[in-house]
């Protein structure tokens, strides 16, 4: 076989060796190096060559000469992309790291510094690796994130004693109403006048009830009441204290009466048949030693760390001593309290009224006994997604096997209660016996004070009304909504922040402290001031 090669480059040809000319073709591109080319390319290279010189130097200054692959190279000097990003490849490396010391054991020897700055300089002076260094850090953030929690735990606890405490102006308050009680005889007058008591028990006027050992509260939920009716006349308020804030209660609603409405204040000692004799539940709230202990005694037991603020409050709320006080179980007996009538509006001591409540009156109950606002649906999902899960332990037989999870909750606060529908049913009995069953297991089957028993009493008895009347939240709801705060009928300062507390949140406390008349001489002997 002969190989034939053109003088151009472009042609090959091939032929056999057994004298037959067998030519095989095969064309090729012209292959030549032309003095053109190789101009070029030198030019090209004077050019490139001072650049290269310019970074070599750059990198020997900045102690990168050690960089002697392409790769380390791209990661220094190359494009911002896959696989030169130098950002991507640090974060896996970084990545790597953190995933490798995440559940590493702290040597038992282990220092831990205290600052970040502290860090920086123990790990430039003992030379720590990367991975010694992350686990210091790791050790850091451990220790920082559990003082942050035990403050927080802290925090709480000094907001619940606020808040079950006694403010100085209150007390104050009552023991100068107290003291002028004894010592005038205006103070002491009848309430109300003898020629207005029949209307006490008059039908036909608007009655409202409320329970609370708090002086200046009771007088702002009575004036706004009163202040924002369209029938002021038709208001009888029935205003029920205990027997050591009697006097002092007595004596500021016969010295500064709200005419034309007429406002009765009682004691509990005055109702003869509310003994523990009639009510023993009454006693064993009073003289059962895991009760007892409950509400009075280490308030950290039940608490950990992993509690979130909101899960820490909820617990320390459920065991304020107000849960085991008559005053708080008063309104389960309403129907014997007050035998002869037929419809009345209970309200709490730390609400405010902001509009005419007479409507409430004419609301068909359509049979039912307890008119409320339901607290598992609405906008605000902190405050309105309340359903029996939320206040009872599920966990429990007792409770898995009688109650739903999902059934919704519903507001004490602001009720209007059917007494002759309530007569004929067995609520009172019912809350009794689950308040008994509560007290044999120890308190384990819910929290949170008489709500969760009156949400089985009451079951099956309650009518739905709408959320307009009544707006929860202002005492633990920081973020609550200013213009649908001014919108609601009644505004509830339910949760630790009540607003004649100094933990109150100053943009809701206006509401509350415009019904309070700061000119007043007790108030001001006893230095309450609005701010």
């Amino acid at each position: 076989m002969q190989v034939h090669i053109s003088p151009s480059m472009n042609r090959i040809t091939i032929s056999t060796s057994n004298g037959f000319l067998d030519f095989t073709k095969v064309k090729m591109a012209a292959r030549y190096l032309s003095y053109r080319t190789l101009f070029y390319s030198v030019l090209a290279l004077v050019f490139l060559l001072p650049f290269v010189f310019i970074i070599t130097a750059l990198m020997t200054l900045e102690n990168f000469g050690s960089c002697s692959t392409i790769d380390c190279l791209g990661r220094k000097w190359g494009p911002a992309f896959p696989p030169f990003d130098s950002n991507m490849r640090d974060s896996k490396r970084i990545l790597s790291v953190l995933s490798q010391v995440a559940t590493e054991k702290f040597p038992e020897e282990m220092s831990i510094p205290e600052s970040f700055s502290d860090l920086v300089a123990e790990v430039g002076a003992k030379n720590l690796g990367t991975r010694a260094s992350v686990l210091k850090l790791r050790a850091m953030v451990e220790a920082f994130e559990r003082q942050a929690k035990e403050a927080k735990l802290q925090e709480t606890l000094y907001k619940h004693f606020a808040s079950t405490g006694i403010p100085k102006g209150l007390h104050c308050l009552s023991l100068k109403l107290t003291a002028e009680y004894t010592s005038n005889a205006r103070a002491r007058c009848e309430l109300p006048a003898p020629e207005l008591v029949p209307r006490l028990t008059d039908n036909s006027f608007h009655h409202y009830i409320m329970a609370s050992d708090n002086v200046l509260a009771a007088s702002v939920v009575v004036s706004s009441t009163i202040k924002n009716a369209k029938e002021p006349w038709k208001i009888v308020f029935h205003v029920i204290t205990d027997k050591k804030t009697y006097a002092a209660m007595h004596a500021w609603f016969a010295l500064y009466p709200l005419f034309p409405a007429i406002v009765e204040v009682k004691g509990v000692h005055q109702f003869s048949w509310l003994t523990k004799d009639h009510v023993p539940v009454l006693e064993a709230l009073e003289t059962h030693n895991n009760v007892l202990w409950y509400y009075h005694g280490d308030l950290g037991v039940g608490t950990n760390l992993s509690d979130s603020p909101r899960l820490l409050s909820s617990k320390l709320q459920a065991r304020s001593p107000k849960y085991i006080s008559i005053l708080n179980h008063l309104r389960i007996y309403l129907p014997e309290l007050f035998p002869d009538l037929k419809k009345v509006i209970f309200l709490d001591d730390d609400i405010v009224v902001q509009r005419d409540l007479s409507h409430l009156w004419s609301i068909d109950m359509k049979g039912k006994v307890n008119g409320a606002v339901e607290t598992c649906r609405g906008e605000d999902t902190w405050v309105m997604s309340k359903t029996f899960k939320t206040y009872f332990d599920f966990s429990n037989p007792l409770i898995a096997s009688n109650f739903k999870p999902d059934k919704c909750a519903w507001a004490y606060g602001m009720n209007i209660f059917d007494l002759e529908a309530w007569r004929n049913s067995d609520i009172t009995k019912v809350y009794h016996h689950w308040l008994q069953q509560n007290i044999k297991a120890n308190l384990t089957l819910w929290r949170l004070g008489t709500l969760p028993p009156s949400l089985i009493a009451f079951d099956g008895y309650v009518h739905p009304i709408d959320p307009s009347w009544h707006m929860l939240g202002l005492g633990y709801q920081p973020k609550t909504d200013i213009e649908k705060v001014k919108q609601a009928a009644v505004i509830h300062y339910n949760g630790q922040a009540k607003p004649w507390l100094d933990i109150a949140f100053a943009e809701l406390k206006s509401f509350w402290t415009k019904y309070v008349d700061y000119s007043n001489e007790f108030i001001q002997h006893c230095n309450i001031l609005e701010s």
